[in-house]
């Protein structure tokens, strides 16, 4: 447009109309009187879709799903005060799990700045340390700038989010400007030649390598090149941290997935690996076992660390070949380099790990008298899509069943936060049916679902094909679960008192469908999966089979938790 012609824009519009140029074309919100400006700005821009939620940390829940899928900033809007602690549950998220986010969140009038005004709120202290960086907009003419660098912040080096704080009066000053800076996109950069020859070389030599596959790697230009690096060289893939849909969980190189629930078994025989090439991922806590795979000691495998940010490089892994880079690019590089040559030793390797996973995820009947075991729905799932399906999850033991039993592939999808944030499920599926067209099937607790599950209501708004499904065990399991091994038999604040969820979801306007047995499960799904529009599934599940793993005694006799394979 030229501005010329008529008159100056407000600094609202330069954030909208910057937003939209660095391919923005979706936020989620919850409207304030705060942001109005901004509001109306997005009124006037159809290009962006404008998601209503129903309370501020589904909105920042919602937008990190968002990021997941598309690779580029989640945008969240918020007003001052309550509204930004609300969605401080969604930064925190974001800072865990290395995901790009924005919050935008509406201020006091800079002359009430410092004031202790209605709802003020210093940004820059509540969250110095959730967020990469903290932006103050306080003159109109830095609308742009401060929109564009938010952006470029939260997703360059190592992903997170950013808080860009926007007082009310400056947001309607004209911008005497109103320049929309250009997008920022950092130049691909890969390994040197005699980089990759030394990675070559560690290959060369191994006989029982792993290649860990990170959240960088998440685009479909990733995952096609992850492939094709596995099976040019064969290499055994493990994903990281709530990753698991980065590969083909049917394939013969599929390796695992490390996870809060990864069992004894899968963490001995990976830790005869000789050589791990970690690509796209930061070596978090818990993809790291706890900061044991790889070995950080003298005697651990040889380690090539791929990853944009040189602060991640040897912060607790020291490597042996560190690459400050774009992980994508290095395995474009490693997906053409000639392979070394694979041995009988390798092959064996790779199947052993393989045969693992086949074997674990065979289902098998847990009979109880408390419910049905969780696994069944999930393994009803695998079978009736072949892994071929959207999932979001929310936190709870009852994701073990999921990391167990349902092997993703083609485009499946699996999201979920590294920070096992509580409430994320909901919101992140209504992003993810929104963004993908697809049914996507939200897996989620009791607890976590009378967390955020009012975003049914924006399910049901959108006529979105949302599949919500509910283990209603009565329980916060996993705080239950840790009172059965810390204070046996001392329960407190875990049980819970629910609504009819069946009931619940015909008052919202959505499907609401019950399992009370195994046998319910198949037709029960089917039917969620062909009805098109919100459903919820309340499955009446077991307690006394916590996870897939361990089972408790829920008789109150002895509250003694019993381990099983």
């Amino acid at each position: 447009m030229d501005r010329a012609a008529g008159p100056p824009r407000t600094a609202a519009g330069t954030v909208v109309a910057t937003l939209l140029a660095h391919g923005v074309d979706r936020v989620f919100c919850v409207a304030g009187e705060s942001y109005l400006a901004v509001l109306d700005e997005l009124h006037a821009t159809p290009a962006v879709d404008v998601v209503t939620s129903r309370h501020e940390a589904s909105a920042g829940f919602a937008a990190v799903a968002d990021a997941k899928l598309t690779g580029r900033a989640g945008v969240c809007l918020v007003s001052r005060g309550p509204g930004a602690t609300n969605a401080s549950i969604a930064v925190h998220s974001a800072l865990q799990d290395a995901v790009p986010l924005v919050l935008v969140v509406g201020q006091v009038p800079r002359v009430d700045l410092g004031t202790e005004a209605f709802q003020e709120v210093d940004y820059a202290r509540a969250f110095s340390a959730l967020a990469k960086e903290v932006l103050v907009l306080l003159e109109p003419a830095r609308a742009g700038e401060f929109v564009a660098r938010a952006l470029r912040t939260a997703e360059s080096g190592t992903p997170g989010p950013v808080v860009l704080v926007l007082p009310e009066d400056v947001l309607e000053m004209p911008d005497p400007d109103g320049a929309v800076p250009a997008r920022w996109q950092p130049a691909a950069t890969g390994a040197a030649p005699a980089e990759l020859d030394r990675v070559r070389e560690l290959l060369r030599r191994s006989e029982r390598p792993l290649l860990l596959a990170g959240g960088a790697l998440s685009g479909q230009t990733g995952r096609r090149l992850l492939a094709a690096a596995a099976h040019r060289h064969h290499l055994p893939v493990l994903t990281s941290n709530k990753r698991q849909d980065l590969f083909d969980n049917r394939d013969p190189c599929y390796a695992g997935h490390l996870h809060n629930n990864t069992q004894q078994q899968q963490r001995d025989l990976l830790g005869r690996a000789d050589l791990m090439l970690a690509v796209g991922t930061r070596l978090d806590d818990v993809t790291t076992l706890g900061r044991r795979l790889p070995d950080p000691g003298a005697a651990g495998p040889a380690l090539v660390h791929v990853y944009p940010d040189p602060q991640r490089l040897g912060r607790v892994h020291p490597p042996t070949v560190g690459l400050a880079g774009d992980p994508v690019e290095f395995l474009r590089q490693l997906a053409a380099a000639e392979p070394a040559g694979v041995d009988a030793g390798r092959v064996a390797w790779v199947d052993e790990l393989h045969e693992l996973e086949v074997a674990k995820a065979r289902w098998a009947e847990h009979p109880s008298d408390d419910g049905v075991a969780f696994g069944a729905l999930v393994a009803g799932l695998d079978e009736l899509t072949g892994g071929d399906v959207v999932v979001t999850l929310d936190s709870g033991t009852f994701t073990s069943w999921l990391y167990r039993y349902l092997r993703l592939t083609g485009d499946g999808r699996m999201l979920g936060v590294g920070s096992s944030a509580m409430g994320f499920g909901v919101p992140a599926g209504v992003a993810a049916a929104l963004r993908t067209g697809r049914p996507v099937v939200v897996l989620v607790g009791d607890g976590g679902f009378l967390m955020t599950g009012s975003e049914l209501a924006t399910a049901v708004s959108r006529r979105l094909p949302l599949i919500v499904v509910i283990a209603n065990n009565g329980s916060y399991g996993t705080i239950r679960a840790h009172q059965e091994r810390a204070y046996p038999g001392r329960v407190i604040a875990t049980d819970l008192d629910n609504p009819d969820f069946v009931a619940l979801a015909r008052a919202y306007g959505a499907l609401g469908l019950a399992v009370g047995t195994e046998q319910d499960v198949e037709p029960c799904l089917a039917r969620a999966l062909a009805h098109g529009g919100p459903v919820v599934v309340d499955v009446r599940t077991s307690l006394s089979w916590i996870s897939a793993y361990r089972r408790i005694d829920v008789s109150g006799s002895t509250g003694v938790g019993v381990g099983v394979a």
